[in-house]
């Protein structure tokens, strides 16, 4: 049995080092995957005992005359274990599905596990979000080795379902065709043995209500935005994956 990964997504929070460092002991918690700002790594790895260290982003590159970005090495040097990639804000500042490919690559290639994000903005009753979700899967992933490819995690995030002003949250029907559809789509390209192995997590709207609902429709686990910043959500949130 896989054990659920839940990964909190801090996003551009919290404002200073010393709320990070309390917002990390406070879901100190082996299910956990703790994604800080950049700046806060250092000193929320410090802080972790039972949590794996995740980035909300990496550059492709290991060195040279880039501006600005973070490479892989540096991430692992750092403690960091898992990395966000392509995560729907990312594409929304231009982000393609080639860059993509290039950071899922480099962190494999570095030893860290890149947590893939793929998902449709809206749904149509013609159904051709799978056919975006299929291609959009298939670009990002296009420089993975095979031998590589069971270390991958998908995190599948439906665009209109995520943040507050969401029209609604995914229904776990919804979330449990897609699981299964996305595994269809990595034994297409890679292996069934390598799909098997992936994990795949649902992110959009996630919140202690739904939890068993997405876990249960077969994520093996989740991406949690807003509500990992509140440490009591966030708790229950882990208490739910654990108890399954």
């Amino acid at each position: 049995m896989k054990s659920k990964l839940i990964v909190a997504n801090w996003k551009t929070n919290p404002l200073s080092e010393k709320e990070a460092v309390r917002l990390a002991q406070a879901e100190d918690n082996e299910n956990a995957i703790i994604c800080p700002p950049f700046i806060f790594l250092s000193a929320v790895k410090k802080n972790l005992k039972h949590a794996q260290l995740g980035a909300q982003d990496v550059f492709w590159e290991k060195s040279g005359p880039y501006t600005g970005e973070i490479s892989t090495d540096m991430l692992k040097n750092s403690g960091v274990k898992f990395v966000i990639v392509g995560h729907s804000k990312r594409r929304t500042l231009g982000e393609t599905d080639e860059i993509v490919s290039k950071k899922a690559s480099a962190c494999l290639k570095s030893g860290l596990v890149p947590i893939v994000c793929v998902g449709e903005r809206e749904r149509d009753n013609g159904h051709t979000y799978l056919n975006f979700i299929k291609q959009q899967l298939k670009s990002s992933l296009v420089g993975v080795p095979r031998a590589l490819a069971g270390k991958v995690v998908v995190a599948y995030e439906p665009v209109w379902a995520i943040g507050r002003k969401a029209a609604r949250a995914a229904t776990s029907e919804e979330c449990g065709e897609m699981v299964i559809f996305i595994r269809k789509i990595l034994s297409d390209i890679f292996s069934v043995q390598s799909a098997a192995r992936a994990r795949i997590l649902y992110g959009g709207s996630v919140e202690p209500q739904n939890v068993n609902a997405y876990l249960t429709a077969g994520a093996d686990g989740l991406l949690v935005g807003h509500d990992s910043l509140d440490p009591k959500k966030f708790g229950e949130i882990l208490k739910v994956a654990q108890s399954m």
